[in-house]
């Protein structure tokens, strides 16, 4: 088996890992935020570590659900130049898209594995819950890593070359009809 089809399907792999993750970081994030207003409701008081909980795991969802949209080809600017310029600078534009998105995983790298290192700091989310900076700090760098991978799809990643139904159908897990 070809090198490159090993890492695409590592790729697939990480991103189904992070739908899932998002899902559970927002579905936690909901949830307390959800207790937070019941007990406003019902105390008449604010619960203190609600709102600090939940914007610990807003990295989470922020950083890792777009290295998902990058992974589907979630780029409505890029669609819209691609419809727009002739297709000679088409390609032009999507390599130099390509590199520009490799450019910023390996600066999210460069530049998050010493902030995620030199994170010391440790969140007071309330008396008894201490989270450490450097919980939501990882985010940075493994997004970087993500996107990297993610880039063995090549212009797969920029999302001219498959149709909405196509990708639906590689989401649910399902073959995509022929069109005839």
């Amino acid at each position: 088996m070809p090198i490159l089809t090993v890492i695409r399907r590592v790729s697939d792999g990480v991103n189904m890992l992070a739908i899932w993750l998002c899902i559970a970081c927002f579905l936690a994030m909901l949830s307390i935020s959800f207790i937070g207003f019941l007990y406003m409701l019902t105390t008449g008081r604010a619960l203190t570590w609600t709102y600090s909980l939940a914007r610990v795991l807003l990295p989470w969802i922020g950083l890792i659900s777009g290295t998902v949209a990058l992974r589907y080809g979630e780029h409505v600017a890029m669609t819209i130049l691609a419809q727009v310029l002739p297709q000679s600078l088409v390609r032009i534009t999507q390599v130099l898209c390509l590199v520009v998105i490799g450019l910023f995983a390996i600066m999210l790298i460069w530049y998050g594995w010493p902030f995620f290192m030199n994170a010391r700091q440790t969140y007071m989310v309330s008396d008894m819950i201490r989270i450490p900076q450097y919980f939501t700090a990882v985010t940075v760098p493994l997004s970087g890593a993500i996107i990297l991978l993610h880039l063995s799809h090549g212009f797969a990643l920029l999302g001219h070359e498959t149709t909405a139904e196509e990708v639906v159908s590689e989401a649910i897990g399902a073959e995509p009809k022929k069109v005839t």
